[in-house]
């Protein structure tokens, strides 16, 4: 009985219910627009000038750079530089301790006195020889002698005379200088350090002019010519200086098959350094095509996006309509567009995240929050 009784009330609500529902449809059917319009930024496509590039890296290095070793061996007794600073062609770097060249040179000095009085007394010998033997009181074996005697002298003060001179070069090597002007680098040894020829003291780098480094795939390598713009950039695409191509190896790598190309950058400002690595962009050539703002694509599953705008029919206004195009490389803050997209067509460039094809969009004027509805103040038209 009390099942009866349920059954019934339930049965009365759902139709109670099933007329309020079909009132409410009645009237939305009736009154209803539909949702209004998205309010939107739409832009008309435009061809412009684009640029066909590629990114490679590179690396910079100055094109005076040396690195400071010394030529003789001994103990560093000063060093006059510190690392950082500037420094011209023939300035002082460092002294290693000369006192034991000053000695082999003072040493070497002496001998060459030594054969020079050699010399006078053998020159004086032979003169006397030579007056005895034209005069007959001398035989020609004495005459022979002092000849040979003076003759050998000679010879010891010339041998002599270039051993001091040698020596006194090799004095001069005891104080390091700067074979070019640049800034002195780390300086890894210290006062009282032993060097060698082989021992590295410094290094003096002129980063005003850099050449950059940029290895290329072989089968970009027939397009490449002497001239072609090559812009030095950072990671966000910034141009850090502009340069041109000054040299096309004429062998490839055999063991990575890319080309050597280098380029000069010009660095008077110094905002790049030298064995410094960064991106060179190559700029193939230039051609007219369709852009659209970055802001204006969208990604899934690996493809891009963008949202077309149409006249519906009838006059029903704007709707946005999701297309799949295919782009290039970023230039400034628009894509490249290589298909898809033609110039003249009309694409959203704000809101596009709540868009659904077939969707109704209004303009709004560019610079407006797209939360502003048509009809609004910075809305689009009503």
């Amino acid at each position: 009985m009390a099942t009866r009784e349920t059954s019934v009330v339930l049965g009365f609500c759902v139709s109670v219910a099933a007329a309020g529902c079909g009132r409410g449809y009645a009237s939305e059917a009736k009154g209803g627009q539909g949702p209004p319009p998205m309010p939107v930024q739409i832009e008309t496509v435009k061809s412009v000038s684009l640029r066909d590039t590629s990114d490679y890296v590179a690396v910079l290095r100055s094109r005076r750079s040396v690195q400071v070793q010394p030529q003789i061996e001994g103990h560093v007794s000063s060093i006059l530089v510190a690392s950082g600073e500037e420094v011209e062609p023939g300035t002082p770097l460092l002294i290693v301790d000369p006192s034991r060249q000053k000695a082999t040179v003072n040493s070497q000095r002496a001998i060459h006195a030594a054969d020079a009085a050699a010399l006078d007394l053998a020159r004086t010998q032979f003169a006397r020889a030579q007056r005895l033997f034209n005069g007959g009181a001398a035989t020609k074996q004495d005459f022979d002698q002092a000849q040979s005697a003076l003759r050998q002298a000679q010879a010891r003060v010339a041998s002599s005379q270039a051993a001091t001179r040698v020596q006194t070069v090799e004095l001069h090597y005891y104080k390091v200088v700067a074979p070019t002007g640049g800034t002195v680098g780390d300086i890894p040894v210290r006062v009282g350090d032993l060097v060698t020829p082989q021992t590295l003291l410094t290094t003096l780098d002129d980063n005003t002019t850099l050449e950059a480094y940029v290895q290329v795939p072989i089968e970009k390598a027939p397009s490449l010519q002497p001239g072609n713009p090559v812009e030095i950039v950072d990671v966000a695409g910034k141009v850090l200086a502009p340069s041109t191509i000054s040299f096309i190896s004429p062998r490839a790598d055999p063991a990575t098959q890319m080309v050597l190309i280098k380029s000069l950058v010009d660095n008077k400002e110094e905002r790049l350094r030298s064995y410094q690595f960064t991106r060179a962009r190559i700029i193939w050539g230039t051609r007219q095509g369709p852009t659209v703002p970055v802001l204006a694509v969208q990604r899934r599953a690996g493809q891009s996006f963008i949202w077309v705008v149409r006249e519906a029919p009838a006059g029903g206004g704007l709707t946005a309509e999701q297309r799949a195009v295919q782009l290039g490389s970023i230039q400034g803050q628009s894509y490249q567009v290589t298909g898809g997209l033609k110039p003249g067509e009309r694409v959203v460039v704000s809101g596009v995240q709540k868009l659904r094809p077939g969707a109704k969009v209004a303009q709004i004027p560019a610079g407006a929050s797209p939360a502003a509805k048509p009809g609004q103040p910075g809305g689009g038209p009503g």
